[in-house]
């Protein structure tokens, strides 16, 4: 495996572990230990599938084509609209979620050292610090990709291996929903659970560039998509153990979706200083990856969109396009964080299942050959299925 494949791997499980990590006990803290663990597993398993079907979709178009242009091809004008829209909210809502729990975890790791900011000034700094790697281009983001992703699963391994004595895996396993809710009271937690987990797994954003990265390597992408997947579900898994393992179900439930708050109450479970702060620097970390896979395929986009020139003033202009809409609404909607990603899964369905099964109906009927996902149409129709059922859990959310 070369180390192309190796960062585009990265690229993969680091666009999907993010927000989504940090999130996800937030999200499942009140439904029990086991029915987390296979809501998980179900949509893992439904965000690999719709990932190889992106990839037939786009070795079929041709390699080098972006979302928009794949579309266009297969569904026309209308599909690129529907697909631009969607695409465009996504990835903005996820890159404003990014910059909100970013800046709220800046905030509180510089006050130890007596440095107090505003939440206003701590989002235009993370914007500004971590938003301007995003102008280098995709050559350096893979190698800065590569040693923070790396750097975050050492410090997952070293937190759960330190976290894990304080777990009492018996407990966790037997704690039930009703221990926290029960009712129409569950209902809603189950239904405001189904679309933050599935954003977690939002790394399809990246497919394209990754496509065009290894020149339509279709065994070495169906690797990358498979393994990079599979990833973010392990850790997961393991990141759910431990803290809802150690901190208890009604415990992190009553954090009200305070990333600062979680990340605190893991710290006080740490035996020492050194622990405590990797579990700081995991979460932050865990943000900064995801950030940038995300913002990286927005970059992209606009430039492909806009036809913006590859030189210092077209980059500058495309840097503006993609992060100006983003960071007005974090600044002012600082504690939107657990809302605006439970959002975020309304487009992804559209984009990565509803568009994707049209796209490769279409392209099935002609016959072009080539790679071709497993599953046939009763795979399509299941994937259909199952992205309803998220969209009307999130618009069930909204409406409550």
């Amino acid at each position: 495996m070369n180390f192309k494949t190796l960062g585009s791997i990265s690229i993969v499980a680091g666009t999907a572990i993010g927000g989504g990590m940090l999130a996800l006990p937030l999200a499942t803290a009140a439904l029990g230990m086991i029915p987390a663990l296979i809501l998980l597993v179900v949509i893992w398993g439904l965000s690999a599938y719709t990932s190889l079907l992106m990839l037939e979709i786009n070795l079929h178009s041709g390699v080098g084509d972006n979302v928009h242009a794949i579309t266009g091809k297969t569904l026309g004008k209308v599909g690129q609209l529907i697909q631009g829209g969607s695409f465009l909210s996504l990835l903005f809502a996820l890159t404003m979620v990014y910059l909100m729990g970013g800046s709220s975890l800046l905030e509180t790791r510089l006050q130890p050292i007596g440095i107090n900011m505003s939440n206003q000034v701590a989002v235009i700094l993370f914007t500004v610090i971590f938003g301007g790697l995003i102008a280098i281009g995709v050559k350096w983001i893979d190698k800065v990709s590569r040693i923070l992703f790396t750097s975050m699963v050492v410090l997952l391994v070293i937190v759960v291996a330190f976290l894990l004595p304080d777990v009492n895996l018996i407990s966790a396993l037997n704690n039930y929903s009703t221990d926290v809710a029960s009712g129409t009271a569950l209902q809603q937690l189950w239904l405001a659970a189904i679309p933050v987990v599935f954003t977690s797994f939002g790394f399809h954003v990246c497919i394209a560039t990754i496509v065009r990265y290894l020149e339509g390597d279709a065994a070495s992408l169906r690797k990358v998509l498979l393994i990079g997947s599979t990833i973010p579900l392990v850790c997961y898994i393991l990141w759910l153990l431990v803290t809802l393992g150690s901190l208890g179900g009604e415990t992190v439930h009553s954090f009200g979706g305070s990333l600062p708050k979680l990340v605190a109450a893991l710290q006080g479970l740490a035996q020492s200083h050194i622990i405590s702060q990797a579990i700081d620097l995991f979460a932050n970390l865990a943000l900064v990856t995801s950030f940038l896979g995300v913002t990286m395929s927005l970059f992209d986009y606009v430039a492909e969109l806009t036809r913006a020139k590859d030189d210092a003033v077209g980059r500058a202009k495309t840097w503006l396009i993609t992060f100006i809409p983003p960071l007005l609404c974090a600044l002012y909607y600082p504690d939107g964080f657990f809302k605006v990603l439970g959002f975020a899964a309304i487009p992804l369905v559209v984009m990565i299942i509803y568009l994707p099964i049209a796209m490769a109906l279409k392209q099935r009927s002609q016959q072009l050959g080539g790679y071709q996902v497993s599953g046939g149409t009763l795979g399509l129709i299941a994937a259909g299925l199952l992205g309803t059922l998220i969209v009307v859990a999130q618009l069930m959310v909204a409406l409550a």
